[in-house]
């Protein structure tokens, strides 16, 4: 239902079911949505005609989510329940908190104000009002809301840090809010406002707010309502919060982190699939496989480096898997290929180790409680501190978007060279009949677009600092648009690549009948499952959509994999062929003028 964006029982007349001025979408299962199609907001809601409520749990301890577990959680694949140990830890700083109540004593943000307010005692009767003020004056945010995945995302990882045990919250009340996020209750939380430190208040306001029933709330079963109302129709009541509880629910890095996860995870995605990709491209620009023997990369012995080296033998060894390509050239008279085909393991190596560097920390801010005080139940204390801060995600994320990029920017550089005929020897724009076709040269344009972009969004947020709370906050981490921007970077790097296997895949209609490798053609059947080859111009949106789908949902990484893992399983002797021009012992004695390279001559 486009107004309330609620789902609508197929037995309701249309009468009974809308109000004046509203319309109804309907969704075939299976169909794929029309490039024109304008989504009612906020964006992707249509698709939530397909959510079904998970079966399975996932319990949450405060230590040992990953990444992978909060994305899927963000997906709706679980629902969240609380470890034993993790009870009993809620309990025993929940303690605490109650006896500083009693008693009186004065501590930050349970009988005191907040920021510049600190030294302002509030009375026991005005805590629970404290708190509710809180939430209320924090939610400060513009911009669109997070997207129903990301808000589960965000949701989550706040009951996992508070299941620690170090945050003060009554059990009750952890409870509530892990039961609105069982029944997929999402507040609405605008995406803008965080300066990362004092952690990441303005959202996690927002998301606050909906679950004490005001503001608006979404739910797969409800649309977009008054919180309140949502709550509600799935049998829940909003929470009302004790003395320490808004301040719980506010105080942490964990906007930044859950679109960091997102992030991380799908970076991991699609640095895997650029390989293949670009293997793909090195076979239609008939490039050698000489620069990826095991003994360059032993002596620059880089993890990634040596892995990518790795992918890329396990792709492209026609000892292993005949290709006719590889064939077709075996004597050609090129000396080296370019640097964008030559230095893959080298460019997408440190990739794969930025990205590895990034999702250790990550893993580690997931798992750490993030709060100001700090509840020790251990020392019957509280203590103020700083893991509020959100600087070690925000750096990690810039490092993130910077290194991911590089896949985008080499890219760009091989759709160059496989659409310009002569480093090609394709025809132009790899289309026939040029001229009256255009082919794939504004893709081209498309993809240096994107690659520009992503330039200035690799410009680090967190170089800069402004201070806030009337210079209580005076040194901020700027992690949210840190996190926002490298998810937009990746999607760009996402549909970069997206148009290189495009532009690949029909490289190799020129090359028929020949054939690549085996792993290589299923990669080819897969492209061709969804875009068919290009022999006359015609709308490429869609196409470009759909390999971008291809993707974001990993499947050409799913169809190469079996084979790159059996080529490591089985130890594979590798290919070596003498070059001609290459100085060896074993070369002076042979007949210089009939050894055979495997691809076409290295180097002196």
């Amino acid at each position: 239902m486009c107004k309330g964006l609620g789902l609508l029982d197929l037995d309701d007349t249309v009468e009974d079911a809308l109000d004046d001025n509203e319309f109804v979408e309907v969704v075939i299962e299976g169909d794929i949505m029309s490039p024109d199609f304008i989504p009612s907001q906020p964006e992707g809601v249509h698709l939530y005609s397909k959510y079904r409520e998970p079966e399975q749990y996932i319990s949450l301890d405060g230590n040992s989510l990953t990444t992978e577990d909060l994305v899927n959680l963000g997906k709706g694949l679980y629902k969240i329940k609380l470890t034993p140990e993790a009870e009993a830890k809620v309990n025993q700083s929940r303690e605490v908190i109650e006896r500083i109540v009693k008693e009186q004593t004065v501590v930050y943000g349970i009988t005191t104000g907040f920021g510049k307010f600190a030294r302002t005692v509030i009375p026991n009767s005005k805590l629970r009002e404290l708190q509710v003020n809180l939430v209320r004056s924090h939610s400060a945010g513009v911009g669109k809301p997070l997207s129903p995945e990301r808000s589960r995302m965000l949701l989550a990882l706040r009951i996992n840090v508070l299941a620690k045990g170090y945050s003060g919250i009554s059990l009750e009340t952890l409870q509530q809010v892990i039961e609105a996020f069982n029944a997929s209750c999402l507040p609405y939380i605008p995406e803008k406002g965080t300066v990362g430190a004092s952690g990441d208040l303005a959202p996690l306001s927002h998301l606050a707010l909906g679950l004490i029933g005001e503001g608006k709330m979404w739910s797969p079963k409800s649309g977009w309502a008054d919180a309140k109302y949502v709550l509600e129709a799935h049998g829940l009541r909003p929470i009302a919060l004790k003395p320490k509880e808004g301040l719980a629910l506010i105080n942490g890095t964990q906007m930044i982190t859950s679109l960091g996860c997102e992030a991380v995870e799908r970076a991991s995605a699609i640095a895997r699939q650029a390989d293949i990709i670009a293997a793909l491209t090195l076979e239609v620009l008939k490039g050698t496989t000489r620069a990826f023997d095991t003994d360059i990369h032993a002596v620059r012995p880089h993890r990634g480096q040596a892995e990518v080296a790795f992918r890329f033998r396990s792709l492209l060894d026609s000892d292993h898997h005949p290709s006719e390509i590889a064939e077709s050239h075996r004597f050609c008279d090129r000396v080296q290929d370019a640097y964008t085909m030559r230095c893959c393991p080298q460019v997408h190596g440190v990739v794969n180790d930025t990205i590895a560097f990034v999702k250790d920390i990550m893993t580690t801010e997931i798992n750490s409680a993030t709060d100001n005080p700090m509840v020790f139940a251990e020392r019957a204390e509280t203590i103020s501190g700083g893991n509020f801060h959100g600087e070690y995600p925000a750096k990690a994320l810039d490092y993130l978007a910077i290194g991911v990029h590089e896949l985008a920017a080499i890219s760009e550089r091989r759709i160059e060279r496989l659409c310009n005929p002569s480093l090609s020897e394709l025809p132009a724009f790899l289309v026939t009949e040029g001229g009256l076709n255009s082919g794939f040269m504004i893709a081209h344009c498309t993809a240096a677009a994107l690659v520009s972009e992503n330039k200035a969004l690799c410009h680090p947020s967190s170089v800069d600092s402004l201070s806030t709370s009337a210079a209580t906050e005076d040194h901020v981490s700027m992690g949210g648009w840190a996190a926002r921007k490298a998810l937009r970077v990746i999607e760009h790097v996402e549909q970069v690549l997206a148009i290189e296997l495009l532009a690949a895949c029909q490289g190799i209609e020129f090359l028929r009948p020949l054939r690549t490798t085996t792993p290589l053609e299923k990669v080819y059947d897969l492209v061709r499952s969804v875009v068919r080859p290009w022999m006359k111009d015609r709308f490429m949106a869609p196409d470009i959509e759909a390999a971008h789908r291809l993707l974001v949902e990993q499947k050409v990484w799913e169809v190469a994999e079996p084979y790159i893992e059996k080529y490591r399983r089985e130890h594979i002797p590798e290919s070596r062929p003498i070059s001609p021009t290459a100085f060896s012992l074993g070369s002076l004695e042979m007949n210089m003028g009939v050894s055979h390279d495997h691809r076409h001559q290295d180097e002196l």
